[in-house]
């Protein structure tokens, strides 16, 4: 398969929708997709031909609309209405951006802020999505300027002329970035991306006659994107794909379904690792279980976790599972997703670094030394992939063993954000500094990490970005929550940023208040109610909540919070010794 895509992208001529038509011709009665309900229940397969055919359906009635060449948002539940509308979009050159269905107010308002940013109205979804929404938020100003339409239910189309196929530098999709809630960015992913990022996938994790891919992950995020819809219609294998609350609820289904449809590859964030791991601790695993099949477990979207991969692996080699398929990854939207990984020949690597040698910017491995944590190496890039660390300060390539941001370049980088030209021209083309030149430019992204040997070991974000559960969480948006959940808070009085533990990354958020806030609303109180708006607004627990007094927190001369002096300051102990109060 690695050597039909990589043909398909030499001769420039391959699209997603090229592929299906040609598998809707070759193979029509093979089996693209299963939807497993309840995460238990297989529903009839999605064939080739069947998908071609709603596919062809679907980009008919766009053109017909009039929505040809213009964007549209996609609110779908896992199922195969997503697919059908996804690849009809793309064959009739709807720029689509899938985003989550929203469930409350709040999240709608996201929607409405992309919808914006995309310039558009349009709204694809389900009937019965189209439904709840109407019936919850009809009343309200909610869905006021939206056009939901429900494409399952579209009147079918006489048959009309569509336009041309899409060549591969055309958009394919707008991936909405999973950061702030107040300023969606859409990444512009092209065709000719996603068929370069599943070629270099399937260099690492190669599929054959005989693989089949499981995945619970949510198909409008970029992971589930390329291992739910992507990769099987481009490698031609099998999926089996559930909805991600039936992961949530019950862990084990994920494995049930790898073990009983003999799953060769499937991908998930470190946390999802660790809960099948607690499930196995808690005896809600089935002793029949067989995960020998598992060649490709990619584990990616947040931070690797070590000690996540150790209970993992230990839980599960009595189950058949094969230490060498943990396949740690590192990937990102703007680069379609996968960056580098793990070939899978050998267990992860880890090294364990000096914390106080890591601070500074160097790389000391002493696993026998106190203050050492371990880091979980990414594995390289493949194809024509290349990742470079540089310093962010002097735009200077860092050697091995030195951590610097992680820059890319290669064929998978996206075309930058939609819209916003000034700051894709920054992120997406940087260039080395004078004297360093070579020729090439560079996706930034904000990452921190270093290369030992060759492979790449992520270690920390350059930007604030809090990551929870594979998803991305904005610190201005947790402290603005943070600020407005009592009376007499002040604007800028909140910090919010993460802490290693040695086991896991905590989330720490600080408040700052004064005399009035405390006799308004005991410290006692203030703690249950930070807390509380952070999990209703974000459905984030914070680790800790430290209350300090009025100017205890680090600030720029135009009064912003400085988050990292902040979390150093929280580090040494300084917080807690200004502290009014902590949960």
């Amino acid at each position: 398969m690695t050597a039909e895509l990589t043909e398909h992208v030499a001769d420039g001529t391959r699209t997603l929708t090229g592929a299906l038509a040609l598998r809707g011709i070759t193979q029509p009665h093979d089996t693209a997709y299963v939807f497993l309900r309840d995460g238990e229940h297989p529903e009839p397969p999605l064939t080739y031909g069947a998908l071609a055919d709603a596919t062809t359906a679907r980009a008919t009635a766009f053109t017909a609309s009039g929505m040809a060449g213009h964007p549209a948002l996609l609110l779908y539940p896992t199922g195969p209405e997503f697919i059908r509308t996804l690849l009809g979009c793309m064959r009739a050159g709807v720029v689509a951006a899938p985003l989550q269905v929203p469930t409350r107010a709040r999240s709608l308002a996201r929607v409405r802020r992309v919808a914006r940013d995309a310039g558009t109205r349009t709204v694809l979804t389900t009937a019965a999505v189209r439904a709840d929404l109407l019936e919850r938020f009809g009343d309200g100003p909610e869905l006021d300027g939206l056009d939901l339409i429900a494409t399952d239910t579209l009147p079918a189309q006489p048959t009309a002329a569509l336009p041309p196929p899409p060549g591969p530098d055309a958009p394919a999709l707008l991936q909405y970035t999973s950061g702030s809630t107040g300023d969606p960015k859409g990444v512009v992913v092209s065709h000719a991306n996603f068929l370069h990022n599943a070629t270099e996938t399937l260099e690492s994790w190669p599929c054959g006659p005989s693989s089949s891919i499981v995945s619970w992950l949510p198909l409008f995020h970029d992971m589930g994107m390329l291992f739910g819809v992507i990769l099987p219609l481009l490698s031609g294998t099998p999926a089996h794909l559930m909805a991600p609350e039936a992961f949530i609820r019950r862990p084990a289904r994920w494995l049930e379904a790898v073990s009983r449809f003999r799953g060769t590859h499937a991908a998930a964030p470190s946390f999802a690792y660790e809960l099948c791991a607690k499930a196995a601790a808690a005896g809600e695993v089935p002793p029949g279980l067989d995960l020998s099949c598992w060649q490709v477990a990619a584990n990616g979207a947040e931070p690797v976790r070590w000690q996540a991969i150790e209970a993992f692996t230990s839980a599960f080699a009595p189950h058949g599972f094969d230490a060498r398929a943990m396949c740690p990854g590192f990937g990102l939207a703007e680069n379609t997703l996968k960056a580098t990984g793990d070939r899978g020949d050998k267990p992860p690597t880890v090294l364990w670094i000096r914390d106080d040698a890591r601070r500074d910017g160097r790389v000391v491995t002493d696993p026998a030394a106190p203050g050492t944590s371990p880091l979980v190496g990414c594995g390289r890039a493949v194809g024509e992939t290349r990742v470079l660390i540089v310093d962010p300060a002097t735009l200077v390539p860092a050697g091995e063993d030195t951590i610097g941001e992680i820059w890319v370049n290669g064929p998978c980088v996206a075309g930058g954000y939609h819209g916003r030209p000034a700051l894709s021209e920054q992120v997406f083309r940087a260039r080395l500094a004078p004297g360093h030149e070579d020729g090439r430019s560079y996706l930034r992204t904000g990452d921190l990490g270093f290369l030992h040997h060759g492979e790449l070991f992520v270690n920390g974000r350059l930007k604030d970005v809090i990551v929870r559960t594979g998803r991305n969480y904005y610190p201005q948006d947790i402290e603005l929550s943070a600020e407005t959940c009592a009376p007499g808070l002040h604007p800028n009085c909140a910090a919010a940023f993460c802490v290693e533990d040695g086991a896991s990354e905590r989330l720490i958020v600080v408040v700052e208040v004064d005399g009035r806030a405390a006799r308004a609303t005991t410290p006692a109180r203030l703690l249950g109610l930070v807390r509380e708006a952070v999990w209703d607004n974000h459905r984030l627990r914070a680790d800790d909540v430290l209350l300090v007094r009025r100017g205890s927190l680090p600030k720029t001369t135009s009064g912003k919070v400085q988050r990292r002096a902040a979390r150093g300051l929280y580090e040494d102990g300084t917080l807690a010794a200004a502290s009014l109060g902590t949960s």
